[in-house]
């Protein structure tokens, strides 16, 4: 049996969800809109045992040999929020939420990502330390509440970025006029300053030992947010010294799946700028391939 775990019309699980059923796989979806209608149980001995039960569903956890872990903050779903902090139904969805996702950490299935490996992206100056370690080079940075430092950082590079220190999503933006004069405000929360580099983006796909590398031509600064410019994608290659580094960090940070964010340069460098765990791939699965593979790499861990 394999579990996906969150809502079942997000479209990275909905895309797994279709690429299983078109391999005949058996799946059941842990829908957190169902959380009111869910128990669990587990017991975590010589082995981890348990039972997940709902309406028209009841799993022996020793039974699931793979699971896809895409859930959401369990509070901020409507059927939870309604019910009030001090409802019962409130903490029966946190609890729920919590006791699951702790069983993906202590199971033997294939879990597609551990919550525990997911965890260096909180800290991208420390996700940036791992990836130059593995050998990739890494745009130079900054992270600062001082106003000085930052204005001689901005000083030493022509060009210069800033984004979010956390998992917390931002748009990369560059620093003008107006971010140079509001410098002084960065006392208040700590920034992160990268020397922009210029080139083109490659986002790279790795799915257990396999890459699904798609080349990014915008002339936006994020070309998620690219306004009024134009994002053209394709299927892309890479230098087998790149790919051993994507294959390598994905593997260092115990992550099965994961988004790889390069650029290369106009000269040929490659330059990594952080590896996404919980990657929403269907914006880069232009033939499918990624949800495929996800798909073959969970049916591989789970039962039929």
């Amino acid at each position: 049996m394999i579990i996906l775990w969150g809502i079942a019309e997000e479209r990275p699980l909905a895309a797994v969800r279709a690429a299983l059923a078109a391999l005949g796989r058996a799946y059941f979806v842990l829908d957190q809109r169902d959380a009111l209608d869910l128990s669990l149980e587990v017991t975590v001995g010589r082995s981890v045992t348990g039972r997940l039960v709902g309406p028209g569903a009841s799993i022996d956890l020793a039974a699931v040999g793979a699971v896809y872990v895409r859930p959401y903050d369990p509070t901020v779903l409507p059927a939870v929020a309604r019910r009030g902090r001090d409802s019962a139904g409130y903490r029966h969805a946190v609890t729920l939420h919590q006791a699951f996702r702790a069983w993906t950490e202590v199971t033997p299935a294939r879990v597609v990502n551990r919550v525990a490996a997911m965890s260096t992206n909180s800290s991208k100056p420390y996700q940036s330390a791992l990836l130059r370690e593995i050998g990739f080079k890494v745009p130079e940075t900054l992270v600062t509440t001082d106003p000085e430092a930052a204005q001689a950082f901005l000083a030493t590079h022509t060009e210069v970025v800033y984004k979010s220190v956390s998992d917390v999503r931002s748009v990369v933006s560059r620093v003008g006029a107006d971010q140079r004069q509001r410098l002084g405000d960065i006392t208040g929360c700590p920034t992160q300053l990268q020397a922009y580099v210029a080139g083109t983006d490659v986002r790279v796909h790795v799915v257990g030992e396999r890459l699904f590398p798609v080349e990014i031509v915008s002339e936006a600064t994020d070309y998620r947010y690219p306004g009024e410019h134009e994002v053209k994608r394709s299927i892309a290659e890479l230098p087998k010294e790149v790919a051993d580094h994507c294959r390598l960090a994905a593997e260092r940070l115990g992550l099965p799946l994961a988004g790889v964010d390069l650029r290369r340069t106009p000269k040929g460098d490659w330059y990594c700028f952080e590896i996404n765990p919980s990657p929403a791939f269907p914006y880069f699965d232009l033939d499918g391939g990624i949800a495929r593979a996800i798909a073959e790499f969970l049916a591989a861990g789970g039962t039929a």
